[in-house]
């Protein structure tokens, strides 16, 4: 790899962790939709794409976008524009690369590529939500971009009961031109999203990126278990109606369940517990259920079979039981075109081409239901993520850059 390469990586490894620094909490990365210090984080990105020679702006979704203009598009032609980015947001005490590093990628490729005309415009996309922390609804940023943001969620609530629609409003934009925010289809030439792999399969083959070849389909739901409640003190064990025990034996069996069916993945990650006193028998217990795995049958199967579960426990313990919300995403397979030329372009720096899928959810599933999209996984060293151990190697990072540089090209000739 070249000098310049390395030392655009080092460059991205050091934004990474200034950008780490833009926090809603002392000595950890938490990183909200839309909480103040995505202010920060909007006022240094943009700053750095300025430097680049790329024109700013923010949607109405909270989404910084960068473009690159491209110099060499025929002349009574509609500019079509190559998607390219991650998101913004964190969980609470998360890593510095997760979403951030694919954006950071980005802007490094536009540097790389100084110089070079480009028969279409690349736009750099910081997602403001992927994560879904704050209203309990991820890809927020990519549902706007792609189209597909519904109304009717700009009514829910964050933990502070500030609504979607306040903190939209709050942040200096204007929840009632969201729509301005979609590109069309027929402007996209698609979408590509460079991302930290998140798990250990590249670290295991020696391979520093990896192909994606699909995301595997994601249910996410919102249960409550509903009992009595009572003093701790003076209420006789038998005949209690706890909620938190129901749920207790409910989240022990999702843990059964995962293990049992080959490459799913089933968590309860969480509770909210009413009244949540020492003193006093839990009457209800919210809590949430992740199901995934590569093969919606068997995803779909899976959360038919817990919800059966969870309404006989509860009709043993005496208390009931509820969905609240389930929203259900399916697997969702790779463009094959963008994908070939990715993957050409991985070999043109050298390497073998690694294909794997995601067990994560990424804006890429959003962005496909209505535009081709590719994905580049970058090699995770340890695989923990959602973590601050989470970490990435700087010569990993340059071969990533090879890698879409390569493919920028290539899709520029093929655009001619």
């Amino acid at each position: 790899m070249s000098p310049q390469t390395v030392a655009l990586a080092d460059l991205v490894m050091a934004r990474c962790d200034e950008l780490g620094h833009c926090s809603e909490e002392p000595g950890q990365i938490t990183r909200r939709f839309l909480s103040k210090p995505m202010h920060d984080v909007h006022d240094r990105l943009a700053a750095w794409m300025r430097s680049a020679g790329l024109s700013t702006r923010i949607d109405n979704a909270g989404n910084l976008i960068g473009r690159l203009e491209g110099q060499s598009i025929t002349a009574g032609e509609s500019p079509r524009t190559l998607l390219l980015g991650s998101h913004l947001d964190s969980v609470p005490g998360g890593g510095r690369y997760d979403g951030v590093l694919g954006v950071l990628l980005g802007l490094a490729l536009i540097e790389a590529l100084e110089g070079v005309n480009l028969p279409f415009h690349l736009d750099i996309i910081g997602f403001s939500e992927e994560e879904g922390v704050r209203f309990s609804k991820p890809y927020l940023g990519s549902s706007a971009v792609a189209g597909r943001f519904e109304t009717e969620w700009l009514e829910r609530v964050d933990a502070e009961g500030t609504t979607l629609r306040e903190a939209i409003v709050e942040f200096g934009l204007a929840p009632d031109c969201l729509g301005d925010a979609a590109y069309s289809t027929e402007e996209v030439i698609g979408f590509i999203e460079p991302h930290l792999e998140q798990g250990p399969l590249l670290e295991s083959c020696g391979s520093p990126v990896g192909l994606v070849t699909a995301i595997a389909g994601q249910s996410r739901l919102r249960l409550a278990f509903t009992g009595q409640m009572g003093h701790a003190g003076t209420t006789p064990m038998q005949g209690r109606h706890d909620a938190l025990v129901s749920s207790a034996e409910f989240i022990r069996a999702v843990r059964e369940l995962g293990t049992r069916v080959e490459g799913l993945r089933a968590t309860v990650g969480r509770l909210k517990v009413m009244p949540n006193a020492p003193n006093v028998i839990p009457g209800r217990v919210e809590l949430s259920l992740d199901v995934r795995h590569a093969e919606d049958e068997v995803r779909e199967q899976t959360v038919t079979e817990l919800l059966t579960l969870g309404e006989r426990i509860a009709s043993a313990d005496g208390v009931e039981f509820e969905v609240l919300e389930h929203t259900p995403e399916a697997a969702v397979a790779m463009d094959s075109q963008l994908s070939d030329l990715l993957g050409k372009a991985v070999a043109e720096t050298g390497y073998a081409v690694t294909e794997l899928p995601s067990g994560a959810g990424h804006d890429a599933v959003m962005m496909a239901k209505c535009f081709p999209i590719a994905m580049l996984f970058l090699r995770h060293p340890g695989g923990i993520s959602h973590h601050p151990d989470e970490r990435v190697e700087r010569d990993d990072v340059a071969v990533a850059l090879d890698v879409l540089s390569h493919f920028v090209k290539r899709l520029a000739r093929c655009a001619e």
